[in-house]
């Protein structure tokens, strides 16, 4: 099964900040929207992101209408829905926008959920990270949100 996802600035920081980056290869297809991109460039492109594979496109954020929404955001749903990819984002407010809309949604818990499905990262190291981003990372995400994603690992 192929798997692409499009990025919103959030999960880009947010594992950029855990060294966990590499976590984006368990997409086979990683698209970041040039908004995205000039949002993360603004704070300074994270170590990592070089070397990671993705594709940098255009996306028509206009679409995509609500004011909650930053552009980057919007621009990251509008490919969503164009391509039929998976969102990631670790916003809520653009997490309900694309599901209303149809977007399966992923945010940074459910990438290192995802690296662990795809043999990236044992268990014990994959709820490392989750934990690891409530403490360490600019994420704001609750304890139950992580003991969720931890519940997720032993689902799998």
């Amino acid at each position: 099964m192929t798997l692409a996802a499009v990025s919103d600035a959030g999960p880009l920081i947010h594992l950029a900040e855990l060294d966990s980056l590499e976590l984006l290869w368990a997409f086979d297809t990683l698209l970041v929207p040039e908004t995205v991109y000039e949002e993360v460039e603004a704070g300074g492109v994270p170590d990592g992101l070089a070397d990671l594979s993705y594709e940098l496109v255009e996306a028509d954020e206009s679409r995509v209408g609500t004011e909650e929404l930053d552009a980057g955001e919007r621009a990251a749903i509008a490919v969503a829905k164009e391509r039929g990819v998976v969102l990631l984002t670790d916003d809520l407010a653009a997490r309900e926008t694309a599901s209303d809309a149809g977007v399966e949604v992923r945010g940074s818990i459910g990438v290192i959920a995802l690296g662990y499905g795809r043999g990236l990262l044992d268990r014990d190291e994959a709820a490392s990270r989750m934990r690891a981003l409530q403490r360490e990372t600019s994420l704001f995400v609750t304890e139950a949100v992580v003991e969720c994603g931890i519940q997720m690992l032993d689902e799998q």
